[in-house]
């Protein structure tokens, strides 16, 4: 395995420490049944006031303190949010719109609503993500480099498979969904999947949003002679670097936020100290 040096090792460490940051206090807070759960870039208010004065919607009011979503039955909630989501998104304030429904769930995994994936960042809903670290005996790495037709983060390295958890998947059927899709991993090899862990990620997502996600990571240990082979076109190409190397290119700045973390995260639990 590879070693880390102290000035390396610490500052992965700092990364880790600061992955979960509050929102600025100008955002609007959003609250479900009394519960706070999201937050809005101040500049959508007056949209939002407008949209809401001339057309009220179920289950949804707006005040100086906070954006309130009544208790409900999970589909009057998520229909009266679409309606609200249609709305933003008519006001060119949800980019990237995906036609791909995430489910928001409380501490106990209950789902309370479903919602247009785009629009989790607009109200800062916290959403849930697999990400997938490929390593083989030899301590080498596998990364993906994202596609540069990538509307988010394009050119950035990435873990070997990476994605968003949609409505109706668990984590442990996303990571293997993943594993096939970006990186050709035949289901036989993906089920041998190790639970790693999870990161919080709670940070400002400019220019529309806050970006708050709870990262599910899994380990996965590859054949020497096993190569990664994209089949959605979001993966331009894999390279294979040793753990000192991924380190270094993660201090230059060249992954994904995300992938970063959980890159880092691996490193320390499987290097040691110089």
């Amino acid at each position: 395995m590879d070693s880390l040096n102290t000035s390396t090792q610490a500052a992965l460490e700092e990364m880790l420490q600061n992955t979960a940051r509050t929102p600025p206090v100008d955002f609007l807070p959003v609250y479900f049944n009394h519960s706070l759960i999201g937050c809005i870039n101040p500049e959508f208010i007056p949209y939002l006031q407008e949209t809401l004065n001339k057309a009220p919607i179920a289950l949804i009011q707006l005040d100086q303190q906070r954006l309130s979503i009544a208790q409900g039955r999970p589909i009057e909630v998520s229909q009266s949010l679409q309606t609200l989501t249609e709305r933003l998104r008519l006001g060119g304030l949800i980019p990237g719109w995906r036609n791909e429904e995430f489910a928001w769930l409380d501490a106990d995994g209950h789902e309370h609503f479903r919602l247009e994936r785009a629009a989790f960042k607009t109200f800062g809903f916290r959403s849930l993500a697999a990400h997938i670290n490929g390593y083989t005996k030899s301590g080498l790495i596998w990364l993906g480099r994202r596609s540069e037709s990538k509307s988010i983060d394009p050119g950035r390295l990435d873990n070997l498979s990476a994605g968003g958890i949609s409505a109706d998947e668990t984590p442990w059927v996303c990571a293997k969904r993943e594993l096939w899709e970006e990186a050709g991993v035949p289901i036989q090899l993906a089920q041998a999947i190790q639970p790693a862990g999870r990161i919080p990620l709670r940070r400002v997502s400019p220019p529309f949003g806050f970006h708050d996600e709870l990262l599910y990571v899994y380990d996965l240990e590859l054949p020497d002679h096993f190569v990664p082979t994209n089949h959605d076109g979001e993966v331009s190409g894999f390279i294979a670097v040793s753990y000192a190397e991924a380190a270094a290119r993660i201090l230059a700045d060249e992954f994904t936020g995300d992938a970063s973390l959980v890159t880092a995260d691996f490193i320390l639990r499987h290097s040691k100290l110089k």
